[in-house]
């Protein structure tokens, strides 16, 4: 999707110019603040809710977080370094998220710019987050404006989310130092509130057919397309605010329509058009005889898209089913969700960047190697993103978690009957679930060598024939694969197909490990600020050195819940030290070996060959430099040397 961007957010202006309707706003909500009984110099009430209250209205809140949390993060990027924070508001002005400059947090905390406080007109006056849910309007509110004297120093920015219905559930908001008002401020915030309303609207309906649609090509797949859903059998659900403007109709008369009798298409054409192995944008003529270019997810449950082709009735989604789509979304919308969030300053990581960036949308196979935990799905996930193909589908295959004897009905699905205990109806498999999208087969390396032919017809012939039927179905699928093993080897094995190897491997690139990373400050920073629920926790000085030494076995997936223990070990302190830190990490430490000590044995060693020392000279010597290295600590040195007490004992005879 298409990311708001500007050129210059650092330059100052003088005075703003206004919208003519803003004097207008700022008046009439001075007067509901004079109502409310608020006076100017009033002390407005800066307390934020308990702690416990907030985890409540945090997870009342939770798809509008999860979805909002990627904009605010993209939002914050163009805004950095001037003066300003981001903040998230859910339907009454309650402050659920926010980040900021830390020049500007000290300011802020002033006037209570934090998780937990009221930001409405009833509580702090006139003021953007307040007047814009007051207005159902964006709204800049700019210095003396407020109407608290205390807040004459902001200067804020405000655009009201709305659902489908266009009922307001929250509030996006830039509030900075007023010295640092910027004009492209306002733009950049409608556009971001749009885009998590797109978002939101998408994660809605689930199991639905879902338009996009501008009377322009090059529109579709950016903030200004329109976006419609409708039932698996045709039905109008609802619109985005696009949508509803291109439609032309109020939501009221929509209701009455459907998918054909809107764009003049029958559902089961529309189906028929992404069977096919390329399919391209569609070309609709609406109701009112305008013609639009449009692109649809056929997001359906699998049994649902074989009745809606055979013209059956549905029954209504279980709700248990909606709440997992739901809690699928929303922790799919926690991901950072493009290239350009992954660059965090690693030189490493750059490169291969730069290297993915290059074969966008060129039909070119990549190859991601990596030890386990390296991010290799959050990289395959954020180049479907930034693809052509980021509305149509991405599926994920982890060929090493599937049992031998299922991997194959999962990748090419089934017919009703094909093997015992089949689901009746059949499935669809997972290449033709990603028809148009992009097929992620994780841990490639692990694929049963049986299934490797196979999956190379599929790729070259690019047909899919499911267990037990002899028709072949056309399939179109952007291909990324990933693996932690070295495929040579397993080829000189006999293990891993050389046709195959040299059919997936159009582009390789290498995630290095996080040991061997740059970044690892700015990846903590970006962790704590995804993982926290609200506050701004950091690391000590000390644990961070910890870090630095540390090897990492687990990469970022060890970080991550190293980290998210600590949060939860940390409570309402902010600063994560030594005593937050799990037991097995601090064991992990002690038992590493000291790089410099680990030279010093080796030249030792060196030495007393050159000297024609025995071996048991020479051992002793190693364990003599381990126990000084580890304070005579006997059980520190037999980890260190990977040995048994017993042994040390043996071979250093006078140690007690």
């Amino acid at each position: 999707m298409h990311r708001p961007t500007v050129t210059d957010l650092n330059s100052s202006a003088p005075a703003p110019s206004w919208p003519e309707n803003m004097p207008l706003i700022i008046e009439t909500s001075r007067r509901r603040s004079v109502d409310y009984g608020l006076r100017p110099e009033s002390v407005a009430d800066f307390s934020p809710l308990a702690r416990s209250d907030l985890s409540v209205l945090i997870e009342q809140n939770r798809l509008l977080h999860a979805h909002a949390v990627p904009a605010m993060e993209t939002l914050y990027q163009q805004i950095v370094n001037t003066h300003n924070m981001v903040i998230l508001t859910d339907a009454t002005g309650v402050i659920v998220h926010s980040l900021g400059d830390d020049d500007f947090l000290e300011k802020a905390s002033r006037v209570a710019l934090q998780p937990g406080v009221a930001w409405s007109e009833a509580s702090k006056g006139t003021n953007a987050i307040g007047t814009a849910i007051a207005e159902n309007s964006p709204t800049l509110v700019h210095a003396d404006q407020h109407y608290l004297a205390a807040n004459h120093f902001l200067t804020c920015s405000a655009a009201p989310i709305t659902d489908h219905l266009g009922k307001v559930i929250g509030v996006l908001d830039v509030s900075g130092d007023q010295r640092s008002f910027h004009k492209h401020t306002m733009a950049l915030v409608r556009m971001s509130a749009l885009m998590i309303e797109n978002q939101l609207f998408s994660a809605t309906f689930e199991d639905a057919i879902t338009l996009h649609f501008h009377t322009r090509p090059e529109f579709i797949g950016t903030l200004m397309e329109g976006i419609a859903s409708f039932s698996p059998g045709g039905r109008f659900l609802a619109a985005n605010r696009n949508g509803l403007f291109q439609l032309g109709l109020p939501f009221s008369a929509l209701q009455s329509h459907t998918f054909s009798s809107l764009f003049g298409l029958p559902v089961s054409a529309l189906f028929e058009h992404y069977r096919t192995a390329a399919p391209g944008l569609l070309t609709l003529c609406m109701h009112n005889g305008v013609r639009v270019y449009g692109r649809a997810q056929l997001r359906l449950a699998n049994n649902v898209f074989q009745q809606s082709l055979s013209g059956e009735r549905t029954a209504p989604a279980n709700p248990a089913t909606a709440a997992a789509g739901a809690n699928q979304a929303a922790a799919q919308a926690r991901r950072l969700s493009g290239l350009r969030y992954l660059r965090t300053g690693d030189p490493q990581l750059e490169l291969v960047i730069d290297k993915v960036t290059r074969v966008l949308g060129r039909d070119i196979p990549i190859m991601i190697m990596g030890e386990t935990g390296t991010g290799k799905e959050l990289l395959a996930q954020a180049i479907h993103n930034d693809s052509p193909r980021a509305m149509s589908p991405f599926v994920a295959v982890n060929c090493a978690s599937i049992p031998e004897t299922l991997i194959e009905s999962e990748l090419f699905g089934y017919e009703d009957g094909a093997f015992t205990g089949a689901r009746k109806k059949g499935a669809v498999g997972k290449i033709l679930q990603a028809n148009g999208g992009t097929l992620f087969l994780d841990e490639i390396g692990d694929m049963p060598f049986s299934l490797q032919a196979r999956l190379l017809r599929v790729l070259q012939e690019r047909m899919v024939t499911p267990l037990g039927s002899d028709k072949s179905i056309p399939v179109n699928v952007e291909l990324i694969c990933a693996t932690n093993h070295n495929l040579r080897e397993r080829m000189a094995r006999g293990l891993f197909r050389e046709d195959l190897y040299y059919r997936l491997n159009g582009l390789v690139v290498k995630l290095p490990p996080l040991r061997e990373r740059t970044d690892l400050e700015t990846v903590v920073k970006k962790i704590l600020s995804t993982q926290a629920e609200h506050g701004r926790y950091y690391v000590s000085p000390e644990i961070l050195a910890l870090f630095r030494q540390h090897r990492w076995p687990g990469n970022f997936r060890q970080l991550t819940n190293l980290l998210r223990t600590a949060i939860v070990m940390a409570g309402d302190e902010m600063e994560i030290c030594l005593r937050h830190m799990p037991d097995d990490f601090l064991d992990d430490i002690e038992q590493s070996p000291d790089p410099d000590t680990t030279v010093d044995a080796a030249a030792s060693t060196e030495r007393l060959l050159a000297q024609g020392a025995s071996l048991d000279e020479m051992e002793q010597s190693v364990i003599a430099k381990s126990l000084a290295a580890n304070g005579g600590n006997v059980s520190a040195t037999a980890r260190a040397l990977g040995v048994s007490r017993n042994t040390i004992y043996r071979k250093i005879p006078g140690l007690k």
